[in-house]
C-alpha cells in the first residue's frame, strides 16, 4: 500500500500522487509498489531493502550521490493483549529532497494517528520536524506499553501469591522478555537520535533543537523505567523459584516421612510371615493392629523430629 499526504492549511490531507513536500507512507508494499518507490519516486533499492528487513538495526544511512537519508528506528508495538506480549520492528525513515517517505512491513499506530489528524504541529514541508513528531509519539507509545506491563506483573504477582501455575510463571517470562526487547530498541533510537545532532546534511532550527530534546527524555525515561521493572520482574521470579524449590523440598521430606513409616508394615509383616516359632501372639489380627501402632508411633517421632 503506498498513500500521499501533504500539509494542507495545517491538516494532514490525503492526495492522488507524490508532490514536492508531500509525504508518502509505504506499508508492506507488494512487487509492484516496491519498483514504483524505486524507479518513480527515486529511493534507493538498498534503503527500501533496509526497511522492509525484519531484524534490521536501528541506525542512519546516508548516501551523498542522491542526497537521501534513512532512519531506522524500532517501534514497539503488542503481540498478543491477553497475556501482554510486547515485541519491537523496524520502520524506516527516508527523508530526499522532495519527500519524506515512511515504509514499514506493517500498519503503525503512530502513522494512524498522524494520518487521522491527531498530532498537531506537522508539517510535510519540514521533514526533519515531522520525524522528530513521529519519534515523540513513539517514545510516548513506549511509557505506554511499559506502564501497560508494570501493572500487569502486579496483577501476575498477586495471582502467583494465591496458586502458582505454569500459565503465570510462562507470562512472567514473556514480559521479561518484551522488556529486554525494549531495553534494547530504545537503547538504538537514543544513538539514532543523538547522531541526527552531527549529520552535517541537517541543520536544526531552534524549535527543532527543543523537540528533539523532548524526545530524548522521554526516551531515556523509557529506557530507565524498562530497567527498573526488568530489575524488579527479574527480582519476582527469583522470589518464586525459592519458593517453589522450598515447597518442593517441604513435599520431598513428608514423603521421606511417609516412606518411612510405610517401611514398619513391611518389617512387621515379614517377620510373622516367615517360619520362626515363638513369636509374641501370633494371631492373624496381631500383625496388622501393631504394623499400623508402630507405623503412627514412626510418623509422628519423624515428623516432629523435622
Amino acid at each position: 500500500m503506498i498513500e500521499y499526504y501533504m500539509t494542507e492549511n495545517r491538516n494532514i490531507v490525503q492526495i492522488d500522487g507524490p508532490q514536492k513536500g508531500c509525504w508518502i507512507n509505504v506499508v508492506d508494499p507488494n512487487r509492484k509498489e516496491k519498483l514504483t518507490l524505486i524507479r518513480e519516486i527515486g529511493i534507493l533499492e538498498e534503503f527500501v531493502k533496509s526497511s522492509l528487513d525484519r531484524s534490521e538495526n536501528a541506525h542512519i544511512d546516508y548516501d551523498d550521490d542522491v542526497n537521501q537519508t534513512l532512519f531506522i528506528v524500532d517501534c514497539p508495538h503488542l503481540v498478543r493483549s491477553e497475556n501482554a506480549t510486547y515485541n519491537t520492528y523496524p520502520l524506516g525513515i527516508v527523508i530526499c529532497d522532495e519527500y519524506i517517505v515512511s515504509i514499514s512491513l506493517s500498519e503503525n499506530t503512530e502513522i494512524n494517528e498522524i494520518i487521522n489528524g491527531k498530532i498537531r504541529g506537522l508539517n510535510t514541508n519540514k521533514p526533519v520536524q515531522f520525524f522528530l513528531h513521529f519519534m515523540l509519539k513513539i517514545s510516548q507509545k513506549y511509557l505506554i506499553y511499559l506502564q501497560q506491563i508494570d501493572h500487569y506483573s502486579t496483577e501476575l504477582s498477586s495471582r502467583l501469591r494465591e496458586t502458582m501455575k505454569n500459565e503465570e510463571l510462562l507470562s512472567m517470562l514473556a514480559l521479561e522478555k518484551s522488556l529486554i526487547y525494549f531495553s534494547t530498541s530504545l537503547k538504538s533510537d537514543e544513538v539514532v537520535l543523538k547522531k541526527l545532532l552531527r549529520c552535517r546534511q541537517f541543520k536544526l532550527d531552534e524549535d527543532e533543537n527543543d523537540l528533539l530534546d523532548d524526545v530524548l527524555i522521554e526516551i531515556d525515561q523509557a529506557n530507565e523505567m524498562s530497567h527498573i521493572y526488568k530489575d524488579v520482574l527479574n527480582g519476582t521470579m527469583d522470589t518464586f523459584s525459592n519458593i517453589i524449590a522450598n515447597n518442593l523440598n517441604f513435599s520431598m521430606k513428608d514423603l521421606t516421612i511417609i516412606t518411612i513409616s510405610m517401611e514398619v508394615p513391611n518389617m512387621v509383616f515379614g517377620f510373622y510371615g516367615m517360619n520362626v516359632k515363638s513369636l509374641p501372639i501370633a494371631v492373624s489380627w496381631f500383625p496388622f493392629l501393631f504394623s499400623i501402632a508402630l507405623a503412627l508411633i514412626v510418623f509422628v517421632i519423624v515428623k516432629k523430629m523435622r
